[in-house]
């Protein structure tokens, strides 16, 4: 049999074949979709249209809805598209439907997922969100679809799918303190550019990516959609599986996979961790890549720390090493991904100090768990650019609009780089605060 990558294994076992490779045109049964407020109401639209009004989705238990983008606004548009899903859930009976104003409210879909024992080593995720993809954190394949997709798996719990070709990206060293996962895959997009992963996985590996946290390798995942990949991948370790383990509380049964030894990858770079530096993507591309010294002294109206991509504790960790004992010259936003993790900033110390109060005393202003202004978002959602400014930013999107307003210029940076920013209100090397 022919030597698989990982995620080549993944999709020959959910589609009943011993093997398959690059190109195949298969289907495959899947384990978990996944939707939000965005694109749930065409979703769901869809699904009743091609399986009935009164149809039931083809697994109660596999369909996860979260909304997360426009939800704290007044505007009647997003409020009903919250409505759609509401009452979805309740006519499905969905066990898994995180309501805004209850209890079970999550906050952002890609944080909330893994939160709540939703990804699992060697399943199958589609999500109508293109940074579904950071569930291949997990080690499992994960990806973005469409409303039209996705309202065929929701009646069916299959899809056709083209098999990636692999991509590999092996980063050797343990991290610099002054680096984050942030930085090594902006050195990557940076490298290949926008369109270098078009329709291929991107797999991560090498000490440098093990040394890394879970959520940092989510991170690493988050971002490949950035370089036009299908999905991205990391092998389950010992970090990966405790983390799974804690958190599946169904104890859902699961496989991990690995690559064979052998396996084919159409492109393999390596990276010395050690020797990279701290990176910014200048506006209006993720791939137009500068490093924070040759761009340093850029002057930015404003500092935002959050999304799927910036949102963690251990982003909220890395910002506030940097934060306590200073104020902010700009604007400077705080939103956590989830309820979990706002939690989470009332009550982990540093110095004494609860995280939020660190944020607070530095002149920050925290929002409640959700998107918030990473797409942007109606007139009033919290943190939206509504005026041509400069922003330095841990999302993961600069394009023209992407976080309000259309001449907004958006330097996308690890949470270490946009907190050291945001006390000398122009863009600052994190060495300058961290050796």
């Amino acid at each position: 049999m022919t030597p698989m990558t990982l995620t080549e294994k993944i999709l020959a076992r959910h589609s009943g074949r011993e093997s398959v490779q690059p190109g195949d045109n298969i289907w495959i049964d899947v384990d978990v979709l996944m939707t939000h407020d965005v694109c749930g109401p065409g979703t769901i639209g869809i699904f009743k249209q091609h399986f009935g009004q009164n149809a039931q989705v083809w697994d109660k238990q596999k369909v996860v809805i979260i909304p997360d983008h426009y939800i704290f606004t007044n505007d009647k548009m997003a409020n009903r598209n919250v409505d759609v899903l509401r009452h979805f859930a309740a006519e499905q009976d969905l066990p898994y439907y995180y309501d805004v104003g209850s209890e079970r409210y999550k906050g952002v879909c890609h944080i909330a997922l893994p939160e709540e024992g939703h990804t699992r080593p060697g399943e199958v995720l589609f999500g109508t969100d293109s940074h579904t993809c950071t569930a291949g954190a997990f080690g499992e394949f994960a990806t973005g679809i469409g409303n039209t997709d996705a309202g065929f798996v929701m009646g069916t719990g299959k899809l056709w799918v083209k098999v990636p070709p692999t991509m590999r990206f092996i980063f050797e060293g343990e991290l610099p303190p002054y680096l984050m996962a942030k930085d090594l895959i902006l050195a990557v997009i940076g490298d290949i550019g926008c369109d270098g992963a078009t329709y291929r996985a991107m797999e991560f590996d090498g000490p440098g990516v093990y040394s890394l946290n879970i959520e940092e390798r989510m991170t690493l995942c988050n971002m490949v959609i950035e370089a036009g990949g299908k999905n991205g991948v990391i092998a389950p370790d010992q970090v990966t599986l405790d983390y799974v383990n804690a958190r599946n509380a169904r104890r859902v049964p699961y496989t991990p996979v690995f690559s064979d030894s052998g396996a084919r990858f159409v492109f393999e770079k390596s990276y010395d961790v050690r020797k990279l530096q701290p990176v910014v993507a200048q506006p209006h591309s993720p791939d137009n890549r500068a490093y924070v010294n040759d761009i340093k002294g850029t002057k930015l109206d404003r500092a935002y720390i959050g999304s799927c991509t910036g949102g963690k504790m251990t982003d909220f960790r890395a910002a506030a090493q940097i934060l306590q004992d200073k104020t902010v010259r700009i604007d400077t936003f705080v939103v956590p991904a989830t309820s979990e993790i706002a939690r989470g900033l009332k009550t982990e110390r540093i110095n004494g100090h609860t995280l939020e109060e660190v944020f607070l005393a530095a002149g920050a202003k925290i929002g409640e768990p959700s998107c918030a202004a990473c797409l942007g978002g109606p007139a009033d959602t919290f943190g939206r650019l509504n005026a041509p400014m400069s922003c330095i930013s841990t999302t993961n999107r600069n394009f023209p609009g992407r976080m309000g307003h259309k001449e907004a210029r958006v330097y996308l940076a690890s949470p270490l780089t946009v907190a050291a920013s945001a006390v000398t209100g122009c863009i600052t090397d994190p060495r300058e605060y961290i050796a």
